[in-house]
């Protein structure tokens, strides 16, 4: 039997998507979970918990491939830490790590930036602790994905006044087409920093928050207000996109239709600065 490919957060919104795809290349497939579950056909569950460190030898013992996803707003570099001293330790052979475009161009250096945009400065952190472990790796960046976008514009739209960081934009991707990718790179050989995937299209953040308010037929006062710190600013500039790299096939309003719905008639004022 072949050794196990380990996926931490295999249960997470990208994991339960690199996952069947991984079993279904005929790979032996062990999720590292925060709780036990039983196993399912051609995947393996193992308690863990990467914060703390408890149980992370078991779930690398006999792996040789690890897709790291696990991820959280703030503490990917601990996570990431605990992972390579416990790989280190039994020979692992290749890590895949999950990052973010503009990890190395947002600069995070205020407490301000820290409250906003920490996630960047984490990830980036973590990519380091990757590159430096003396274990070969494979980093892919990707920009936002659809799934992240709906959340957020969920979350702002519970607001009777919504308010849109001014000059920024995005480049949403399908998540879907980020876990082909990433099935792709744990079954090759280790290739460091490889080409970056973002969305087909760039959007300006009031864009997708009125897309989604016309999809689900509410009405609301959006209004534009300029984030102080250098972290916004880059993203201002534009550090979170990437152009060169718009490979997403899945639009934004194809994503946005099938979970939302068609948009609707209903209109709704901005509120001008």
């Amino acid at each position: 039997m072949t050794a196990p490919i380990l996926v931490t957060g295999g249960t997470g919104a990208l994991g339960r998507l690199v996952v069947p795809r991984l079993r279904d290349t005929g790979s032996n497939v062990r999720v590292l979970s925060r709780s036990a579950r039983e196993r399912e056909l051609g995947i393996e569950f193992v308690a863990a918990d990467l914060a703390t460190g408890e149980g992370v030898d078991a779930a690398v013992e006999g792996v040789e491939t690890i897709v790291h996803l696990a991820g959280s707003a703030k503490g990917d570099e601990v996570k990431a830490q605990r992972l390579v001293e416990a790989a280190s330790r039994v020979g692992v052979r290749h890590i895949v790590y999950i990052s973010v475009v503009g990890a190395d161009r947002i600069p995070v250096t205020s407490a301000i930036d820290r409250m906003m945009f920490g996630y960047f400065a984490s990830k980036r952190a973590a990519e380091q602790i990757i590159a430096d472990s003396g274990i070969p790796w494979t980093t892919l960046r990707a920009t936002q994905f659809h799934t992240l976008t709906l959340t957020t514009a969920e979350q702002m739209a519970k607001l009777p006044v919504v308010p849109v960081p001014s000059g920024f934009k995005f480049q949403p991707i399908d998540p879907a087409e980020v876990a082909d990718r990433l099935v792709e790179l744990a079954l090759g050989p280790p290739a460091g920093f490889v080409p970056e995937m973002a969305g087909a299209k760039i959007y300006e953040m009031s864009e997708l928050v009125r897309s989604y308010l016309r999809a689900s037929g509410k009405r609301r006062l959006l209004m534009p207000v300029r984030m102080p710190g250098n972290a916004a600013a880059a993203f201002r500039a534009g550090a979170n996109l990437d152009p060169e790299r718009a490979v997403g096939r899945r639009t934004w309003e194809e994503f946005l239709t099938e979970h939302v719905g068609a948009p609707s008639d209903r209109e709704f004022v901005p509120v001008q600065q």
